[in-house]
């Protein structure tokens, strides 16, 4: 498929600015600002625990993008890679798994994938490449799994035979979410290799009331980060191994719906939740730390009334290193740490589905100093953000018409 150049319309920004007062100035290069948050919040008389954790000083590196469109017509497109041999994999939630090739022709769907729960949120999620992909071809993927009246988040693998008509040998489940519910919300699904070959995997608690209340259960894997051996296996080091009665997988526990994991340079675990009204998070799991979900949160209901005891804190529960309020629905995040652009390099990005932009956090001493809005004349919904080989950045935008887009400066 032929790439596509996408511009912003001047015409178009003027009349914008002739509905309503223009909009503060950004602040300087390099220079913090006010907030880019400037909503009313959801839960006005909630107040963060520690300076910088909701609406962070605003940033403005300057960063302008040329957007090319490299594939269109994906639907609902939610998870990328990128193969060695520079190839693109993309995954549609509609339940395929495609290639796009280095000259821009988009595969078939390939062939071999276990059947995929495709309704509401659930379907193809996340897809990454096993670390020694380059010896044993092995990638893995998320998915919504049915089973009778029920269904879950599964995790499975299987070594990538490209060609004219890719498929998938030797495939094999190696991780189901339990219990399963009968539920279309709140999959979770985020797939990150640790350093140390462990694959971390993050789940919902499938937004209803009988799932809510799991996230604080040891003997459910609903609204938990896990942690497995990349064949399934459990890793003896996990914090609930040991304890009876516990999943074994579990890492961190008092989640609602992690849809973006990433590495950090050091090699630390970083996930985004998305909150009710009011309480998306970026959070920092630890090992066999409980990070709130619902006796402590920010935000609300969708109703407008307080979720649990309406409290954002209690002792043994974690504090999220940031929250916003109202959300941006945060989906997908990469550590930027290329040259391409160099005045993003150490931040966080982060995909934004309700503001269709890609947020950018500077982080120092493990928390958040400044924030920018990036990309906001994309036009759709952002569900993952991956930096290339190149330092380009790669967004999906989750549309019935969805676009993988390479993003470079604008010169």
């Amino acid at each position: 498929m032929r790439s596509t150049i996408l511009t912003a319309s001047a015409a178009l920004a003027a009349a914008l600015a002739a509905c309503g007062p223009a909009p503060a100035q950004p602040p300087a290069p390099g220079q913090t600002g006010a907030p880019v948050e400037t909503r009313s919040p959801n839960s006005p008389d909630q107040k963060p625990a520690f300076a910088n954790q909701t609406r962070a000083p605003g940033l403005n590196s300057n960063t302008t993008g040329q957007y090319q469109v490299l594939a269109s017509g994906l639907e609902h497109p939610w998870g990328l890679a990128f193969l060695p041999s520079g190839e693109i994999l993309v995954t549609e939630r509609a339940g395929r798994l495609r290639v796009l090739s280095k000259d821009g022709k988009l595969s078939p769907a390939v062939a071999g994938l276990p059947a995929v729960f495709a309704s509401g949120q659930g379907g193809l999620l996340d897809v990454i490449l096993d670390p020694a992909y380059a010896t044993n071809g092995l990638i893995y993927w998320s998915y919504a799994e049915a089973d009778g009246g029920v269904n879950g988040t599964t995790v499975a693998r299987g070594k990538l035979a490209l060609g004219a008509a890719p498929r998938l040998e030797n495939v094999q489940v190696i991780w189901r979410q339990a219990p399963k519910m009968d539920s279309a919300l709140h999959f979770g699904g985020r797939l990150a290799f640790a350093p140390d070959g462990k694959l971390f995997i993050t789940t919902g608690e499938r937004s209803m009331l009988a799932g809510r209340v799991q996230s604080q259960n040891l003997d459910s894997t609903l609204g938990k980060v896990v942690r497995i051996n990349a064949d399934g296996s459990i890793p003896a080091d996990n914090p609930f191994a040991k304890t009876p009665n516990a999943k074994p997988e579990i890492w961190s526990l008092g989640h609602r719906n992690i849809q973006a994991a990433a590495l950090d340079p050091s090699g630390q675990l970083w996930t985004v939740e998305h909150g009710a009204r009011g309480g998306d998070e970026l959070n920092r799991p630890e090992p066999g730390k409980n990070y709130g979900w619902p006796v402590a949160t920010y935000g609300e209901e969708y109703s407008g009334r307080t979720i649990g005891e309406g409290i954002t804190g209690k002792e043994g529960l974690e504090q999220p290193v940031y929250y916003w309020d109202p959300v941006i629905a945060p989906s997908g995040m990469a550590f930027y740490e290329a040259s391409l652009f160099p005045g993003l390099k150490g931040s966080l990005l982060i995909g934004s589905l309700r503001e269709q932009h890609v947020d950018r956090l500077v982080l120092k001493d493990g928390k958040v100093v400044g924030e920018e809005r990036l990309f906001t004349d994309i036009g759709g919904r952002v569900r993952d953000v991956r930096v290339g080989p190149e330092g380009a950045i790669y967004v999906v935008t989750d549309e019935d018409d969805g676009k993988l887009i390479k993003i470079t400066p604008k010169r």
